[in-house]
């Protein structure tokens, strides 16, 4: 059977944290691929990337970092399938974006290693008891150990926001309050929109209710 979806997933994240949740949504009827992030160099590779393993019609599902990516990834495909942002960042209206917020570029630089310029894997950017908001703890020490280092230039790259893409058919997924904002711009966009608490990785801890949630956004999004 051919994907109907991709998933987008965070390059910060391993693979392994989204495989529950796959398998969710193809339970459900959603035959959902997982696209490849590994070893990204920049934003403009993983949306070449990400475009050329999709299909046109193909649902769009960009987590975390992903998101911000995700419109030119649709763009690229050159259909106007739906995208759901599941606790994701978004890109501006319009303009360039960096896959990450400019005021936290300084942080990412002081938490390089020199001289490679590799960061250190995602789970150590902020003290263990911060990270346990967003990891189920059980999982904490695999998630760790398979998170990949991605370099610092990574996120000094700029690709180019598609014009009206806030515009075309989207849906947002919030786990809690951490994408607030995010959220907020979704609600005034008017796209379907849900909030449920669970923390960033969510997906890990109840992927059948994720999965739910996600089949019935998509649902109600579907132009």
């Amino acid at each position: 059977m051919s994907p109907d979806a991709m998933l987008l997933p965070s390059p910060l994240l391993p693979a392994s944290v989204y495989l529950d949740v796959l398998s969710a949504l193809r339970e459900r009827g959603c035959h959902c691929a997982l696209a490849d992030a590994s070893d990204p160099r920049s934003g403009d590779q993983l949306i070449d990337r990400w475009a050329a393993a999709a299909s046109p019609g193909m649902k769009l599902i960009a987590h975390s970092n992903a998101g911000y990516l995700a419109p030119g990834v649709r763009s690229a495909i050159g259909s106007a399938q739906l995208v759901l942002f599941m606790d994701a960042a978004l890109p501006p209206v319009e303009g360039d974006t960096r896959p990450a917020p400019e005021r936290f570029l300084s942080e990412l630089a002081l938490k390089a290693d020199r001289p490679s310029g590799l960061l250190p894997p995602w789970t150590r950017w902020w003290p263990r008891d911060v990270m346990a908001g967003a990891i189920p703890d059980e999982v904490f020490e695999q998630v760790d150990a398979e998170c990949p280092r991605l370099p610092l230039s990574y996120f000094e790259t700029s690709v180019r926001v598609p014009p009206g893409w806030a515009g075309a058919a989207n849906c947002y997924l919030a786990f809690g309050d951490t994408y607030a904002d995010e959220l907020s711009f979704a609600r005034s966009m008017h796209w379907p929109a849900a909030q449920i608490p669970g923390g960033h990785l969510a997906f890990m801890r109840d992927p059948s209710g994720i999965a739910h949630q996600i089949v019935d956004l998509m649902g109600t999004a579907d132009p």
